[in-house]
């Protein structure tokens, strides 16, 4: 009783067609008649199905090999394997061809991953986003594409070829980008920065995309200084090069864009702590990183940016003459947004020094600038700053009334918390 967790497979030697005889049902009486031969087994108990049956015409095949062999002589053209392959389940194929075929570091990394992907599964419990999800080796498209890139890295990692398994590593993650997916993705991502190191025909290039993607994995997971160091190391990597993504993006503009973002996430951190001199160190660097950049929209944002940092540090004066940087920067762009965070910040360091008249001023030329440029929004916040102004002082006049922004009252004030550096 060896195999007494398989199903035994009864058959005649010329009956058509096969009958199961399940090993746990208690029987006791039961006739099975074929249809075309008309062989019958009869008073078959549970513990005489394990018994030879080679008397009666009837043979036991007890284990799975031998089903194999069954099925590969008496349907023809089909072998042991494909009737093997008929039998298991896609995942357990995927496996057996991996080993075969000697791979056997993929078929250990994809185990280990498919263990994983349930672990999570698990661990999260029903009701879960993942838990909603199929298992990973109930998706035959993914376990097709962990196949094909793990093995043709583990060949490249024999040959010697780093680049080509930095290649399929890559691929891999990019297949999974789902956020029930994105540890799958990180790993990855992970496995490539290993393998770049090894990488020395590509001039860095391989290296500095390493460095991006580990800047992103700990930017997504707070991890800010760290984040910083992989950014600033992708920026090295990228200076002078003519390296591009598939967008037409220098890879030396990306790493500018990310420092400067990276800069002012750090600033904002230490504006929160009242390192005001610090912050305003860092925002430099980011305001440097956005003109390195070539993008007007950042080099706008960082240098109001930096205003509002020099404006917490008690220089106004410095604040507003590069907040006025940023308003001519983003009047070029036509950005509605940017200029009403710009002059919302201006008029609120004049109102703090008693300057009324000259935020009038200020914000007069804000409306007549945004209707030039048709910027309604814009025009809808100058509006309401304005009259904000007029109502703090109790200066409402006849000509407020009578603007274009009459039926303003019903628009809510600002929230203060608006002019917070990350909005």
């Amino acid at each position: 009783m060896k195999n007494t967790s398989f199903t035994p497979f009864l058959t005649d030697g010329n009956c058509c067609k096969p009958v199961y005889k399940a090993l746990y049902n208690a029987i006791e009486e039961q006739a099975t008649e074929c249809g075309n031969c008309k062989c019958q087994t009869s008073s078959v108990s549970k513990l005489e199905v394990l018994k030879p049956l080679e008397d009666d015409g009837i043979h036991l095949i007890k284990d799975k090999d031998g089903i194999d062999d069954y099925l590969a002589k008496n349907i023809k053209g089909l072998s042991k394997q494909e009737a093997a392959a008929n039998r298991n389940s896609y995942k357990k194929n995927i496996c057996i061809d991996m080993l075969r075929q000697g791979y056997h570091e993929s078929f250990s990394e994809l185990f280990t991953l498919i263990q994983k992907w349930n672990a999570l599964r698990e661990a999260a419990g029903p009701g879960s986003a993942i838990w909603q999800q199929k298992s990973l080796e109930e998706q035959p498209d993914k376990l097709d594409q962990l196949y094909h890139f793990l093995t043709r890295a583990e060949a490249a990692q024999r040959a010697g070829h780093y680049e080509e398994v930095y290649d399929n590593q890559l691929n891999l993650a990019y297949c999974f980008n789902d956020p029930e997916e994105k540890w799958l993705r990180n790993y990855f991502y992970e496995q490539c920065f290993n393998t770049a190191q090894l990488v020395k025909i590509d001039g860095g290039k391989r290296e500095a995309q390493a460095h991006a993607n580990m800047g992103l994995i700990h930017e997504e997971q707070g991890h800010v200084m760290k984040a910083a160091e992989h950014y600033e190391a992708f920026y090295q990597l990228t200076v002078g090069s003519t390296w591009k993504d598939v967008t037409g993006h220098t890879y030396n503009s990306l790493a500018c864009e990310h420092l400067w973002r990276i800069y002012t996430l750090l600033a904002d951190k230490m504006l929160e702590n009242k390192e005001h001199q610090q912050a305003i160190k860092t925002l430099i660097k980011a305001l440097k990183m956005a003109k390195e950049g070539g993008d007007m929209k950042m080099e706008g944002e960082a240098a109001y940016c930096l205003s509002l940092a020099y404006s917490f540090a008690g220089e106004q004066q410095t604040a507003l003459s590069i907040l006025n940087t940023s308003v001519k920067t983003f009047t070029a762009l036509c950005d509605s947004a940017g200029l009403g965070r710009a002059y919302a910040a201006i008029a609120k360091f004049l109102v703090s020094q008693e300057k009324v008249s000259e935020t009038i001023e200020y914000l007069g030329e804000f409306m007549k600038a945004a209707e030039n440029a048709h910027l309604s929004q814009s025009l809808v916040d100058a509006c309401v700053l304005l009259g904000n102004i007029y109502s703090e002082r109790n200066l409402i006049k006849k000509q407020v009334l009578q603007s274009p922004c009459e039926p303003l009252p019903k628009t809510p004030v600002l929230d203060p918390s608006w002019y917070g550096i990350c909005s």
